[in-house]
């Protein structure tokens, strides 16, 4: 293993000896010109700091892969991380008619920019990266050690840089092993049957992130009427009409995530046609919702990510305040409101700060009832509070 050594500027080790795993250009002392992927050795005073991998095309140069100087970055190392995560999900998650869960969650399982889902037999591998793109067949390698039964591994398209929070993930997907995955996948969460397409659809398919939320959604939904906002492929809304709920009008801007929600609950054993289906704009639809005075029990929100740069932040508190504003608009007295953020960088306090600021433009008085954040197979390392991103609250209308 050929290591290249990088000299950190003043002060900056102790972060990394504290376990944080990212360094940007500006921390070190001269950027070298090395291909993307080379190990390097970061040190401080010519003392060894931590081991990781170089990206020249993004700001963040180096992912710190280990603080062992004594470990090689190789099959052997890959193969150990996937186990453990493996291993770790088997342990913590409750797998009971589940088959898809995240594998792999970058920094919060020791491997940085690496995210891997698993859909019951076939695993999607997608890189953010370029500094991986060396190590791409040692992951598919150690992922085939470590699940015998897999089918087959999918690969999309990396980003060249990543210090931006979220990518569209629409880049198309191609086999890296094994046998060629069907155009969408047929899973089971919870005992419900879901199609992703992992070949195209956003991230790699599904926000496995989620999948407890959707569950308690079930169990919440009885003999209700439910307005799923940004519903993708019908996550929520199959939930809440498993869950027995009176109405399910499911929306979403793009026509393929609507048609494959409708799939999705037909596939269920659910009469799609007794529920509503919706491509449109969803802050133009709970306009005109207020218009004709339609109102429902329980709404769900889950938009994209708002603050996809830190520039972005502000406007991002303000468009969840608007949209939770018009949302508690539509809600009727004892309803539900389920919101969600999955932007890394507006934080807990000012994500309940912009649902604390809607209420009161409403008019409505929120009650905190439930509050959930990451799912085991999305771990945060204490260190990286960068990796904290989801935010799930269910407030009742008192």
């Amino acid at each position: 293993m050929n290591v290249v050594k990088l000299e950190l500027a003043p002060g900056l080790g102790r972060h990394l000896r504290a376990g944080h795993p990212w360094v940007f250009r500006k921390a070190l002392a001269q950027v070298p010109k090395i291909p993307p992927g080379s190990v390097v050795d970061l040190a401080e005073n010519g003392k060894f700091v931590a081991r990781g991998y170089f990206d020249p095309h993004s700001a963040i140069a180096v992912r710190v892969l280990t603080r062992n100087p004594r470990q090689s970055i190789d099959a052997a190392f890959f193969a150990q991380r996937v186990r453990q995560a493996l291993a770790e999900r088997r342990a913590l998650i409750d797998l009971t008619d589940t088959d898809s869960f995240r594998l792999l969650h970058g920094e919060g399982d020791g491997l940085p920019g690496v995210v891997v889902d698993l859909y019951g037999r076939y695993a999607v591998l997608k890189l953010y990266s370029a500094g991986l793109t060396p190590y791409r067949g040692l992951i598919v390698e150690a992922l085939k050690a470590a699940i015998p039964e897999l089918q087959g591994i999918l690969g999309r398209d990396e980003v060249g840089r990543d210090d931006v929070e979220e990518d569209e993930g629409r880049g198309a997907g191609r086999m890296l092993w094994g046998e060629k995955a069907p155009e969408l996948l047929s899973i089971r969460e919870r005992g419900a049957t879901f199609l992703v397409d992992a070949w195209k659809g956003q991230k790699t398919g599904f926000f496995l992130d989620q999948r407890e939320n959707r569950y308690l959604i079930r169990r919440l939904a009885q003999g209700r009427d439910v307005l799923n906002c940004f519903c993708f492929s019908g996550g929520f809304s199959v939930n809440a009409a498993l869950g027995g709920a009176k109405s399910v009008f499911s929306v979403d801007l793009d026509p393929d995530a609507i048609a494959l929600a409708r799939e999705n609950f037909t596939r269920n054993g659910l009469p799609a046609e007794k529920h509503d289906f919706l491509a449109a704009d969803v802050f133009k639809l709970l306009s005109s919702f207020r218009e004709e005075g339609r109102t429902f029990d329980l709404i769900i929100l889950d938009p994209p990510a708002f603050a996809k740069s830190q520039k972005a932040v502000q406007a991002a508190i303000d468009g969840y305040a608007s949209l939770n504003r018009q949302a508690l608009g539509l809600l009727r007295p004892g309803g539900l409101l389920a919101t969600a953020s999955c932007s890394a960088r507006v934080g807990t306090n000012d994500f309940l700060g912009a649902v604390k600021e809607a209420a009161f433009k409403a008019g409505v008085d929120l009650a905190l009832v439930e509050e959930r954040y990451q799912p085991p197979d999305h771990p945060i390392r204490l260190q990286f509070p960068e990796g904290r991103y989801l935010k799930f609250y269910v407030m009742a209308s008192v």
